[in-house]
């Protein structure tokens, strides 16, 4: 090689062995943490400081096709854009990078086809198993994948039924959680509460927590004040103007998530009404901005960052093989957070 010039040749496990003075098998042993083999100390140091010496980085293409294993998962989540489910993801990659697995995010937009084409990633074999929040695909889709020895945890809006397929769940009980939403605007003395939100995914649920509150509480209900069929900030400014036409006007709102009620501020500002002296407002979900906007919002927390990684530990028990058998379904907490708002 001439003077200055440098060398493109990646590092090998070969040379790795020759710096360390070991043979290619134990370094295999070394990188591969493999638990039959019992390693001195003094060798796993020397081995892991020639890693670092060279650079040396495994190629994961050829360790997949030894183990049958991709050390990747999916994240397969329905709105990258809402803040919940970047804080549901960061939970499930801490966990994965314990794991030494690596992450891949799929948005679907909540859409079938697009839920359907990122399941084709395992059948592909390009990942070992994937956390998902599906609104169109059911068990039966993921039959075949679980016979194959794919991993799957769905969060999920409700409890689920289990049976002999390795399918897990993890939720919080969104009826309940919205019961108690509504059940403190009652109790703050308000009878006439709108709903806002949309009727697919978690957010049925939702509504139905709703309507469970106000039955419970001898109120009726009225479907013209349950409004709303999106879930973003404009969907909760129209709802808002539209309820807000309505006889009786309502006093308070709860919103099927916090982007919903942040639209709904936004409108209450337009029209010169005050939260929460002339209209209260309850949210859904605490994303990180529920706090910073004016005022500061009542809301539902999952706890998103707990649910990932309880999620991702789930799926990790399937792909070590601590747990097996048939499906679980786990319950998660959720708290009415109290703020300004309402």
């Amino acid at each position: 090689m001439k003077d200055g010039q440098i060398s493109r040749r990646r590092p090998t496990q070969a040379d790795v062995a020759e710096l360390a003075s070991v043979s290619q098998a134990m370094v295999s042993y070394v990188i591969n943490n493999t638990p039959s083999v019992s390693i001195p100390e003094e060798t796993r140091t020397r081995v892991l400081d020639a890693v670092r010496t060279l650079g040396y980085v495994p190629q994961s293409t050829a360790r997949s096709l030894r183990t049958r294993k991709t050390s990747t998962v999916a994240g397969i989540l329905p709105d990258i854009t809402n803040p919940f489910y970047p804080a549901f993801e960061r939970g499930i990659q801490d966990v994965a990078e314990i794991h030494g697995y690596d992450l891949i995010t799929c948005n679907t937009d909540g859409i079938e086809e697009k839920e359907l084409k990122y399941l084709r990633l395992a059948e592909q074999g390009r990942v070992d198993g994937f956390v998902a929040v599906l609104f169109h695909v059911s068990a039966v889709h993921l039959r075949s994948l679980l016979e194959r020895g794919v991993a799957i945890v769905r969060l999920e809006p409700a409890r689920k039924e289990v049976g002999p397929l390795s399918l897990d769940n993890i939720y919080v009980d969104n009826a309940a959680a919205a019961q108690t939403a509504t059940s403190y605007l009652i109790e703050r003395g308000h009878r006439t509460i709108a709903m806002l939100g949309g009727q697919n995914g978690p957010q049925h649920r939702r509504v139905l927590g709703y309507c469970q509150a106000l039955v419970a509480h001898g109120l009726p209900i009225n479907e013209a004040l349950i409004q709303g069929d999106g879930f973003k900030e404009d969907n909760g400014y129209h709802a808002m103007r539209y309820v807000l036409g309505r006889m009786p006007r309502p006093t308070a709102v709860f919103a099927a998530n916090d982007l919903i009620a942040m639209g709904a501020l936004a409108a209450l500002r337009d029209t010169g009404l005050r939260v929460p002296d002339d209209i209260a407002v309850v949210g859904f979900d605490d994303i990180p901005a529920a706090k910073l906007v004016s005022p500061p919002l009542t809301t539902i927390s999952q706890f998103p960052e707990q649910l990932g990684r309880r999620a991702a530990e789930m799926l990790f028990e399937r792909l070590e093989g601590t747990v097996t058998g048939g499906g679980r379904c786990e319950l998660m907490p959720h708290e009415l957070i109290v703020r300004e708002s309402a």
